[in-house]
């Protein structure tokens, strides 16, 4: 069997901060668009309490969703140490497309994997660039969707990238788009003649019964507000009993596909979407094995970079492996297990083992 590892990876938190006091004013409402009886102070202490969220990025106003993934493109490729011109596919997650600010209408065409590929120089046509939409799991069903590449012979090194510049898709007045935010991430997925490290295994599922639209487009909760616009909504608490009923499951079954034991994980990388959420998943998961979740098993972002969906798992990875997330250390050889939840509703997990040092 190749073995196929993750050789750069890169990563691009726009500066703008925006934290929780910011939504002291906000005009928020109920999804019938009745006034919501607690305060603003009070929406917003719960919020943290419940989200775990101090604050979040959004881009820079000059800057769209293709823009971010093109800097932790160069990133990604600068620490593989490889020449672009070698890249056999681009392979970006999002689910919005390129938003410009101050307008509405999502721009996909030309897909922004091309624009990426355009606007990192690449000329060589033979490196395809594509698009896929899998709400809040895409970077990591890319890195999935490179791997069979690799192991049906067709390519060796694919930039993997997830963008989003959710804060261009929330609808102002309702009090969940407190939880969104910006961001971009991007790896170089790869072939290599090192046995037994990289991927391991992978697990992907998709429930489309009544899950399907627990994460949808739909209007303001103000009613009077741009009538026929619509914005990110989603049920909360059905997303929730689904992500600790069906993440752990993926996990356990990825894991399991790997042959490994529990105690070989050394670190889980969850989708940044809710710190209760997440402890939820992560003690649901070691539950099943009949094991107590290890302290400081599970690196967080979210207290400071919100839910930047298709770009948290990645940026997680990345600020770890270039030891920028205090205490969480990675060595050649240790076993990480990456998973995520989002509008499908889709889950997945790759079980992964870390490769010598270059």
């Amino acid at each position: 069997m190749k073995s196929i590892i993750i050789s750069g990876t890169g990563s691009f938190v726009p500066n703008n901060v925006v934290d929780n006091g910011q939504f002291a004013k906000a005009d928020f409402r109920n999804i019938d668009g009745t006034e919501i009886p607690n305060d603003n102070a009070v929406i917003i202490r719960k919020f943290k309490e419940i989200t775990g969220i101090e604050e979040r990025r959004y881009a820079d106003s000059t800057m769209q969703a293709s823009d971010l993934a093109t800097v932790a493109a160069r990133k990604a490729i600068d620490d593989a140490g490889i020449d672009p011109e070698t890249i056999d596919g681009i392979i970006l997650a999002h689910n919005f497309g390129n938003i410009p600010y101050g307008q509405v209408q999502t721009d996909i065409l030309p897909s922004l994997a091309s624009r990426v590929k355009h606007d990192l120089g690449i000329r060589n046509p033979d490196c395809f660039a594509f698009d896929i939409l899998f709400g809040c799991p895409g970077w990591i069903q890319g890195v999935i969707i490179a791997r069979q590449y690799i192991l049906a012979g067709d390519g060796k090194r694919f930039l993997v990238i997830g963008a989003e510049t959710l804060s261009r898709v929330v609808d102002p007045f309702d009090r969940d788009s407190m939880i969104f935010a910006d961001g971009a991430a991007a790896a170089i997925v790869e072939e290599s003649d090192i046995s037994d490290c990289g991927i391991l295994s992978v697990a992907s599922r998709s429930y489309t019964e009544k899950e399907a639209y627990y994460l949808r487009y739909s209007e303001s909760n103000n009613k009077e507000h741009t009538p026929g616009l619509r914005y990110i909504k989603m049920d909360g608490r059905k997303i929730y009993e689904f992500a600790l009923t069906n993440v752990p499951a993926a996990m356990a079954h990825c894991l399991e596909k790997s042959h490994l034991a529990i105690e070989n994980v050394k670190k889980v990388f969850i989708h940044q979407a809710n710190e209760k959420m997440d402890e939820a998943i992560i003690h649901r998961f070691y539950d099943l094995f009949e094991q107590k979740a290890p302290e400081n098993v599970m690196p967080m972002s979210i207290h400071k970079y919100g839910n930047s969906s298709v770009a948290t798992v990645p940026t997680l990875l990345d600020e770890v492996l270039h030891s920028k997330k205090e205490g969480h250390v990675l060595e050649p050889g240790d076993v990480i297990l990456m998973a995520s939840v989002g509008a499908g509703m889709n889950v997945n997990a790759i079980t992964y083992r870390m490769p010598p040092k270059r």
